[in-house]
């Protein structure tokens, strides 16, 4: 079973949905045949390069409100009761992620998708660190063991701009207007950072529809294999 789950690396939601999803996978039965796939959906883009900004001065420019006010979602609160803690969401800052998502595709062309993704988002939201520069990126590369010479001339060279900007697409097209997005199976769209509770049990609907349950009712039925067919006991005795 593939689970794919578009996320942008500075959105909290997003790295609350992340942890979400790898504790529904942990408990689900089946969890040895599960591949999760981690796709980019920048939402930055439009965000300076050259300079970050408070995450409060940052949501009160956009939304108009003050974090932390009455109405507005404690994700901090919600993490920590999760067993996600500590994570940073308000007292961090943000700035354009593009680079960021082209070195988390570069990783994943490396072989390492989900160790990536896990410890950028541990850097950003659980030590508040910065993963918006050229520099901030070839530490990270340092912590999974990614070539510090051959990263830094792929994110010189963009080499996978247009592969963040086809992931984005794709998401897009399967109809996410947001992140975190996630597709199971190729059969179930997912949106927002839906509870454990909740993807686990998508997780075992989506099995049981594409795995259906054999009954073994009669142990000694006739059967045919590769090999030939195998006569039952009793219809064997009495040949």
């Amino acid at each position: 079973m593939k689970v794919e789950i578009w996320s942008e690396i500075a959105c909290p939601w997003c790295g609350l949905g992340s942890h979400r999803l790898d504790r529904a996978v942990e408990r689900f039965e089946h969890s040895g045949h599960v591949e999760v796939v981690h796709r980019s959906f920048p939402l930055g883009s439009g965000l300076p390069e050259d300079r970050t900004l408070s995450v409060r001065e940052f949501v009160l420019a956009k939304y108009g409100v003050i974090p932390g006010q009455a109405g507005v979602p404690d994700v901090e609160g919600m993490a920590a009761s999760e067993g996600l803690a500590p994570y940073r969401v308000l007292d961090n800052r943000v700035g354009n992620t593009d680079l960021a998502h082209e070195f988390l595709a570069h990783a994943s062309a490396e072989g390492k998708n989900g160790e990536a993704w896990s410890m950028i988002f541990r850097a950003y939201f659980g030590k508040a660190e910065s993963i918006f520069t050229l520099d901030d990126l070839l530490g990270l590369a340092d912590e999974i063991g990614l070539d510090r010479d051959q990263t830094r001339q792929v994110l010189a060279d963009r080499r996978y701009r247009r592969q963040v900007q086809e992931d984005a697409h794709q998401a897009q097209q399967l109809g996410a207007t947001g992140a975190p997005f996630t597709v199971i199976d190729g059969r179930y769209a997912v949106a927002g950072a839906q509870d454990t509770d909740t993807l686990l049990g998508i997780l075992r609907q989506v099995w049981d529809e594409t795995h259906p349950t054999v009954l073994d009712a009669d142990n000694d039925a006739a059967i045919c294999g590769p090999d030939g067919c195998a006569v039952p006991a009793d219809h064997a005795a009495h040949a």
